[in-house]
């Protein structure tokens, strides 16, 4: 659960940094290989799409507590549904492997840190994907100016740099960041 963050020397703090996972699939394994048993094809996406939604919500849902509750940077944020979707509030949320944060490799710290096979039963695959597959995992980042991004296309410098910094040879860091390359 997220904690109350206090400023030193009592200021307030203009900006939050922290880290979430969450889950929505523990457990659905048995029903869909159920599913794949009657052919039904149907149902098995319907689940594994009712768990993905699931997972989002909890994820945004946290996103709004840690926003107006447990660190209160925002604690009268009144935002109507059009606001949210438009992603009015203070704060981004960005995960691993999208646009604002390709690296899925730092799923890995980030599982760490958390301790979320243990804490909330999430594991990552030897690629970095998240198990159960209906799970969202991600920074908070609750600076007023921040805001999403996409990493555009980068050059060998700095592959070459991220590599040496992220402790891999260049061969592995270009199968991690070949989208970006």
């Amino acid at each position: 659960m997220p904690q109350r963050l206090r400023c030193a020397r009592g200021g307030g703090c203009g900006d939050y940094a922290g880290a979430f996972a969450v889950t929505a699939g523990l457990g659905i394994e048995h029903k869909l290989a159920e599913f794949a048993a009657q052919h039904d094809d149907y149902r098995a996406i319907m689940l594994k799409s009712l768990a993905d939604r699931l997972a989002e919500a909890a994820a945004e849902w946290l996103h709004e507590r840690v926003r107006k509750d447990y660190w209160a940077y925002d604690s009268t944020e009144s935002l109507d549904r059009t606001a949210l979707i438009a992603e009015q509030y203070r704060g981004i949320r960005p995960a691993p492997g999208y646009p604002a944060c390709p690296d899925h490799t730092s799923k890995g710290a980030l599982f760490h840190l958390l301790d979320a096979p243990r804490k909330v039963h999430m594991n990552l695959t030897e690629s970095y994907a998240m198990m159960p597959a209906a799970s969202v995992a991600g920074f908070y980042l609750a600076h007023p100016e921040a805001h999403y991004f996409a990493i555009a296309k980068i050059g060998r410098d700095q592959l070459e740099n991220w590599a040496k910094r992220a402790n891999y040879p260049i061969p592995e860091a270009e199968k991690w960041l070949a989208p970006l390359l």
